[in-house]
């Protein structure tokens, strides 16, 4: 059975049965915040489980590494539709210790690609564009400092309004223990 068909199958059952009524909420968050974090595997039943987040409470976005790369790039317009259309007053960027994304070896990613079909003429076409692919695919040498350029990134954006609080924390993945690296509460905090 495929992994379409296993998930087709549950599917059909959970419906019948009518397992989705303990989830059903409105597309409002009740805590009224939106969640930037890492796509870890690790994370997804900790992390909310760790801030007390249920179904509802929080829009959460998810990405390699919680970053935002770009100013105007899918994260980036994912917080602020989580705030003016979803009344977010808090954006959480949530980082972890040991995630992937932490000095990650661009150069065997690249090679991995090769190996899968993509060819060598697709990247230096790539490359000659403009998009750097070794570059765009970096992560990060520090969770700490990455979490920090995502939200001043983030607090700096001109189309978020000022009085959005912009925190940011690193968790750890085996604990779900959070530690503040910016206290968004606090004006000026960087």
């Amino acid at each position: 059975m495929s992994k379409l068909e296993e998930i087709i199958k549950y599917n059909e059952s959970f419906v019948g049965n009518k397992d989705y009524q303990e989830y059903v909420t409105t597309k409002i968050p009740k805590k009224k915040m939106a969640i930037l974090s890492c796509m870890d595997t690790r994370l997804t039943e900790l992390l909310p489980k760790a801030m007390n987040i249920k179904n509802g409470d929080a829009k959460i976005i998810k990405d390699a590494g919680a970053t935002v790369m770009h100013p105007f790039g899918g994260v980036m317009r994912s917080i602020l539709v989580a705030v003016y259309e979803f009344g977010a007053e808090d954006v959480f960027v949530i980082g972890h210790h040991g995630c992937g994304m932490s000095n990650l070896n661009t150069k065997k990613l690249v090679d991995k690609m090769l190996d899968r079909g993509i060819k060598e003429e697709t990247l230096s076409t790539l490359n000659n564009a403009g998009v750097n692919v070794e570059r765009w695919l970096h992560g990060f040498e520090s969770v700490e400092e990455s979490i920090k350029e995502s939200v001043k990134m983030i607090k700096d954006h001109p189309l978020l309004p000022n009085d959005v609080r912009v925190h940011g924390l690193i968790m750890s993945p085996e604990t779900g223990e959070l530690e503040i690296i910016i206290n968004g509460d606090i004006k000026d905090a960087n």
